[in-house]
């Protein structure tokens, strides 16, 4: 037996608590989200809603986290191209049709809700969302968000997701979740309040 096994065995054996080294190399990414990081990352179209903080969870279940950022974006199909992101409509899919080439121009019913997004971005290595040439990125519209949170989910009838919650702003006041499920961000409705 190796030296390092043997003492292993006797810290643990005697209760010692064990350091568990971290790596700390030095993330060259921005450590706090701001404009400038949505801007590099969305193009200049999209800013970030000073009411939401961004959230990090592991929402494609690949082992590195990514982030939800609720921002504002005027014309998000206009840099998708050059920024390497994927328009998405995950709500009006649910009720029958989510092309965002046509669903972007639906008015939403309050005009303070207009062009609010959720900007996505999953992970890749270990800089997880902060990486330079992260996995995905998507920009999820007309969803009427008044609050949000992340999640676990129970999708099918063992597998369990980490999904974005998103309270809708609205008279019914719906709670409803947006999870991937392998392949593309879904909407589910959950019910309205009981209030």
């Amino acid at each position: 037996m190796s030296s390092r096994i043997v003492s292993f065995l006797l810290f643990a054996w005697l209760g010692f608590p064990l350091a568990v080294a971290q790596n700390s190399a030095p993330v060259s990414a921005p450590a706090a989200v701001d404009n400038a990081f949505i801007h590099q990352q969305f193009g200049g179209s999209c800013s970030m809603e000073p009411n939401f903080a961004p959230m990090v969870a592991d929402l494609n279940n690949d082992g590195v986290e990514d982030i939800v950022i609720v921002a504002r974006c005027k014309n998000a199909l206009i840099d998708q191209g050059e920024n390497n992101y994927k328009v998405v409509d995950p709500m009006d899919s649910f009720y029958g049709y989510g092309n965002p080439a046509i669903t972007t121009s639906f008015a939403p019913d309050d005009p303070k809700l207009r062009g609010v997004a959720l900007l996505v971005i999953h992970g890749a290595g270990t800089d997880a969302w902060r990486s330079a040439a992260p996995q995905a990125k998507f920009v999820i519209i007309n969803l009427p968000v008044k609050t949000l949170t992340t999640k676990r989910m129970k999708v099918k009838r063992k597998k369990v997701a980490n999904a974005i919650y998103v309270e809708e702003a609205g008279a019914d006041q719906m709670t409803s979740a947006i999870f991937w499920d392998g392949k593309k961000y879904r909407y589910e409705p959950m019910g309205s309040s009981m209030e």
